[in-house]
C-alpha cells in the first residue's frame, strides 16, 4: 500500500519551471522528494502566547460553560463540517461510531463537537448522525451557532481545547492539521490517523490509529479511512492516561510558534526565493 503518492495533477503543476513549492509538513517534503521535485519546507504556525492552557470563559469554568461536570471525560473534535457529497474527509461517521462504542463502557464520557451541527456549508447533519449512532443528547454539545459562524476569540477557543481530555482528530488525510497543534499547545493530547501529515505532527504521548486504504478518484491518489476499533482502543488509552495537561504536548507545540517559524523557516526561505 503506497502511503505516499503525489496526485498526478499536483505533480504536473509542481514540475513547472516557474514553481517553487513550499511544503507545510515533512510528509509533503517526502512526497515531492519521491517525485524528484525540489522544495522548501515551512510548516504552519500557531500563536502559543494565545494557544495555551485557559481554564475559563468570561470567568466561568469552561466545563461549567459547556454543561459538563468537572469529572467527566471530555472528548473533543474541531473539524469543518464540509463534505464532498457522500464522503466526509473529517471521518465524522467513523469518529462518532467509535465514541458511541466507547460510551458504553465509559458512561461519564462527553463529546464536544466544535463545528456546524447542521452542515450549512455543504456538510452533514451531525444531529441526525449522533442520533443514528445512539449518542444521547445529554452526552454531546455543540458551540453556540452565532459564536461559531461569526467568530469567537482565540482565547475562547483555547479554553474549549483546554477543557478537552483528548482531541479526536482522525481523518481520511491531513496536509497539516492546525487544530491538532493548537490543542497540543493547550496541553491536550490528540488521537490522530497514522497517515499523511499527522504522524510527524503529534507529540510522543498522543495516540495514532490505523486505517483502511481508500482510493480517491477525484485526486487519483489514496486516502485512508480510520478503523473504528482502532479509534475505540485509542479512546480507552486516553481515558486511562493522566487527566492533567500534557507538558510533553505543550513543549512539542512550541516548535511551531509563529515567531519561531518566522525566524527559523520563513526568513531563510524568503532569502533563498528573493536572492
Amino acid at each position: 500500500f503506497p502511503v505516499t503518492i503525489c496526485p498526478p495533477k499536483v505533480e504536473a503543476w509542481l514540475h513547472k519551471p516557474n514553481v517553487t513549492p513550499i511544503a507545510m509538513s515533512p510528509h509533503g517534503v517526502r512526497q515531492m522528494q519521491e517525485k524528484g521535485i525540489d522544495c522548501l519546507y515551512v510548516p504552519h504556525a500557531i500563536d502559543t502566547s494565545v494557544m495555551r492552557p485557559h481554564y475559563d470563559i468570561n470567568g466561568v469554568s469552561t466545563r461549567e460553560y459547556l454543561g459538563f461536570d468537572k469529572d467527566d471525560f471530555v472528548v473533543g473534535m474541531v473539524a469543518a463540517n464540509k463534505a464532498s457529497g457522500l464522503v466526509h474527509r473529517k471521518a465524522f461517521s467513523e469518529n462518532l461510531l467509535a465514541f458511541s462504542i466507547f460510551l458504553q463502557t465509559h458512561p461519564d464520557a462527553k463529546l464536544y463537537l466544535h463545528t456546524d451541527p447542521l452542515g450549512a456549508a455543504g456538510g452533514w447533519n451531525l444531529l441526525k448522525l449522533c442520533e443514528a449512532m445512539g449518542i444521547p443528547q445529554e452526552s454531546v454539545r455543540f458551540p453556540n451557532l452565532a459564536d461559531y459562524r461569526y467568530g469567537m476569540s482565540s482565547e475562547h477557543l483555547a479554553a474549549l481545547m483546554t477543557a478537552m481530555d483528548v482531541m479526536l482528530a482522525t481523518s481520511y488525510g491531513e496536509g497539516f492539521g492546525v487544530p491538532t497543534m493548537e490543542a497540543q499547545a493547550c496541553g491536550t493530547r490528540v488521537i490522530g490517523s497514522n497517515w499523511a501529515a499527522t504522524p510527524d505532527l503529534v507529540a510522543d504521548d498522543c495516540f495514532l490509529v490505523e486505517g483502511q486504504p481508500m482510493w480517491d478518484v477525484g485526486q487519483d491518489a489514496w486516502w485512508s479511512i480510520p478503523l473504528v476499533p482502532s479509534i475505540v482502543v485509542a479512546l480507552k488509552q486516553a481515558a486511562d492516561a493522566p487527566r492533567e495537561k500534557s507538558q510533553v504536548c505543550i513543549d512539542f507545540a512550541k516548535q511551531f510558534d509563529v515567531e519561531t517559524v518566522w525566524e527559523r523557516d520563513w526568513i531563510p526561505a524568503l532569502d533563498k526565493l528573493l536572492a
